[in-house]
């Protein structure tokens, strides 16, 4: 099995007697191989499967055997809500369900034993084979089913292996859910790939990272937040050799906080569902705060502006970010015109993102440009850097800053401010005063909203569209 296109390290790499760690539940390197092999003898050979994607082993396994088989693996938040089931049951055209059914799923339940007696034998699938199909947040309308091949998987944690030196010396530590490429993929796919030990804490806890002895840690800016104002866990996370951060921009503070209280500059990434990770701060370089660096082995990344030209390698002219490799997904399920609509005439993904790069190749990623590039009085420019400058201010716990429709400036900068104390006029005018004199006078905020919290989807982004 070692020509297997994605599960090398899992079939051939060391035997460790405490590969897995979910919760209270231990497995070795081969009772995870002998359980992943029976389930993928069990498996329906048209697919695909739905996974119940808790924090279980039996989570773990199923996606492992399904892989091994070559049948598509389909995750489904344990969070979301019948409807959202129900569009990817259908959507995916899902044939069986693995872990606890819901009464109104009427698919046949596969069990996974995890005590994987008699193992089992299967021919490796092809590289090009799909190999998970995640289902995207939606916040364009239904959820789009992305296709991962199983060598698009392998190129892209390939990458991030030689990026941070992953190695099977290496324990990866983190509790984020299963169900999507940070999760799933990077947490528990990249871990294995490469022969290196998993804990999952089941929940992204700053005192469970604390506990739980580790080289290189994962989370999303929201976890590094409460870490951060944790000063006796962030302490404990100085035996690290990585802070990894990603899923949403991490706020410069919080960067500077972490460091000061762990001794580690984070580590920032750049990727989406549809292209795995294809930029990122590397573990033998440079890390900037607000910075996602450069593009991992295998990536290319080019900036464009609004007529197709490219864009000053400036670190301060921004444009459209596209990107190209071997980590890319191979298309939305069902989907063929918007699949090629989302890439240009000559082949590179648009992300949709807007981003700059400067003349060291590093990139910093300015904000969606479909709610992030404003354009007021004649200027473009972009939330992201509004944002940016008043997380500086100690009056403010949260920010998003969104353009809103303005009949004399096309669009007029609005800033919804989570205080970290009280709000009030006083305080707006300081914040706007402070933007005007940071960055230039026509990107301050022309007002400034004063919220409770802020509306973030489960992976702890910012929902600018329900803001208004």
């Amino acid at each position: 099995m070692a020509d297997h296109p994605l599960l090398t390290g899992l079939l051939d790499g060391p035997d460790l007697e405490d590969a897995v760690v979910l919760g209270d539940e231990t497995l070795a390197t081969d009772a995870v191989r002998r359980a992943a092999f029976a389930f993928a003898t069990i498996l329906p050979d048209e697919g695909p499967v739905a996974v119940h994607a808790v924090p279980r082993p039996e989570t773990v396994v199923a996606v492992l055997g399904c892989l091994l088989a070559g049948v598509p693996a389909v995750p489904v938040p344990p969070d979301a809500g019948p409807g959202e089931v129900r569009h990817v049951l259908r959507d995916s055209g899902a044939t069986a369900w693995v872990g606890q059914r819901p009464d109104w799923v009427g698919l046949p339940v596969l069990p996974v034993q995890l005590d994987g007696a008699g193992g089992g034998t299967v021919a490796p699938p092809r590289a090009d084979a799909t190999g998970l199909i995640l289902y995207t947040s939606g916040t364009t309308g239904a959820p789009k089913g992305v296709e991962l091949s199983q060598g698009a998987i392998a190129a892209g944690l390939d990458g991030l292996a030689e990026a941070w030196q992953w190695s099977p010396e290496d324990t990866l530590v983190h509790g984020l859910p299963l169900f999507h490429t940070h999760g799933l993929v990077l947490g528990v796919l990249g871990p294995l790939r490469n022969g290196a030990r998993l804990r999952h804490t089941g929940s992204p806890k700053p005192e469970r990272y604390a506990a739980t002895p580790g080289s290189m840690y994962f989370g999303v800016p929201t976890v590094w937040s409460r870490v951060a104002r944790d000063v006796e866990s962030a302490r404990e996370l100085r035996r690290a050799r990585l802070l990894v951060s990603g899923s949403a921009p991490l706020p410069a503070p919080v960067f500077d906080a972490v460091r000061e209280l762990t001794g580690l500059a984070p580590i920032e990434r750049y990727g989406m569902t549809e292209t795995m990770i294809t930029l990122s701060a590397r573990a033998d370089g440079e890390r900037r705060p607000g910075w996602v660096g450069l593009p991992v082995d295998g990536a290319q990344t080019r900036i464009r502006d609004e007529s197709g030209g490219a864009v000053p390698a400036d670190g301060e002219s921004m444009g459209r970010l596209e990107v190209r490799g071997p980590m890319l997904f191979s298309g939305y399920l069902g989907r063929p015109r918007t699949s090629a609509d989302s890439f240009t005439s000559d082949g590179w993904f648009v992300t949709g993102d807007l981003a700059a790069r400067d003349a060291q190749g590093f990139h910093r990623i300015v904000g969606r440009e479909s709610v992030d590039l404003i354009k007021s009085g004649g200027y473009r420019l972009g939330a992201g850097e509004v944002e940016t400058s008043l997380l500086a201010r100690p009056e403010v716990a949260e920010v998003a800053v969104v353009g809103e429709s303005d009949p004399d400036l096309g669009q007029r900068v609005v800033a919804w401010v989570v205080p970290d104390g009280p709000g009030g006029d006083a305080v707006a005018e300081r914040l706007v005063a402070h933007v005007a004199e940071e960055l230039s006078w026509h990107k301050r905020p022309r007002e400034v909203r004063f919220v409770e919290s802020l509306p973030r989807n489960a992976m702890g982004k910012v929902q600018k569209k329900q803001l208004g």
